[in-house]
């Protein structure tokens, strides 16, 4: 089974990662400064990449509120759960709220709308 990681934590690192590399985009066109077009173009991306960071997480963000809070029954740390299966945030147990799943072994593709139980 490949690593596997919460929904809404993979959508945040994302996010996140859309920010650092807006930065490095931006920070790699200060070396053109002797052709400022190049420069202006890769000033314009990394704004571009943050603007997309900003509005990747205003969608998590407002995904966040349609989660069902659950209490993970491994740790006992409340998490929020997206799909019919997903992984706890704090311990990475899987969880399940369809009684259907209970008891078979964890796979994401639970999560597709026309998916075989």
């Amino acid at each position: 089974m490949k690593p596997y990681k919460n929904k809404i934590n993979r959508i945040r690192t994302f996010a996140l990662s859309l920010v650092f590399i807006g930065i490095v985009i931006m920070y790699v066109g200060i070396y053109f400064k002797d052709h400022p077009l190049v420069m202006v173009i890769l000033m314009l991306l990394g704004v571009i990449a943050i603007i997309g960071s900003t509005g990747v997480y205003a969608w998590i963000g407002l995904l966040s509120m349609k989660t069902i809070p659950v209490e993970c029954p491994n740790c006992g740390r409340h998490t929020k759960m997206l799909g019919r299966v997903d992984m706890c945030m704090h311990c990475r147990e899987p969880l399940t709220m369809d009684p259907a799943l209970e008891g078979k072994e964890f796979n994401v593709d639970y999560n597709k709308k026309n998916s075989k139980i």
